[in-house]
C-alpha cells in the first residue's frame, strides 16, 4: 500500500489516478473509472469526480493507495519592493513616424 499525501480535500478521483501515474492522462483515468476497474474503499466506483478525502483507499489493477491529508507547507514570503527603493523608469524615446509612400 502506498500513501498519497494531499494538502486539501476533497480531491476528485480521476485527478489522483492521473497525478499518481496510475493513468497516463486524465482521459485514461476516466476510462478506467467508467470501465469499473477502480475501487474506492473496497467498492467499485464509476463516478469520475468522486470526492476523495483523507482515509480513503483507492485500488486500480494491483496498486493500492491510501490518501492522507497533510498540512500545506508555507512558502517563505518574497521581499517586497517599494516604489521608493526602485529606480525611476528610463525616459522613453520618441519614435519618428514615417510618412506613407506616394508613388
Amino acid at each position: 500500500m502506498r500513501i498519497v499525501d494531499i494538502t486539501r480535500e476533497p480531491v476528485e478521483l480521476y485527478k489522483i489516478l492521473k497525478f499518481e501515474s496510475m493513468a497516463n492522462s486524465g482521459g485514461q483515468a476516466k476510462l478506467f473509472i467508467d470501465d469499473g476497474l477502480v475501487k474506492v474503499n473496497g467498492e467499485v466506483e464509476t463516478r469520475k469526480r468522486k470526492k476523495i478525502v483523507s482515509g480513503d483507499v483507492i485500488e486500480l489493477f494491483d496498486e493500492v493507495l491510501q490518501v492522507q491529508l497533510v498540512a500545506a507547507t508555507q512558502s517563505t514570503p518574497k521581499p517586497s519592493h517599494t516604489k521608493a527603493t526602485e529606480p525611476p523608469p528610463a525616459p522613453r524615446k520618441k519614435r519618428q513616424l514615417l510618412k506613407p509612400f506616394k508613388g
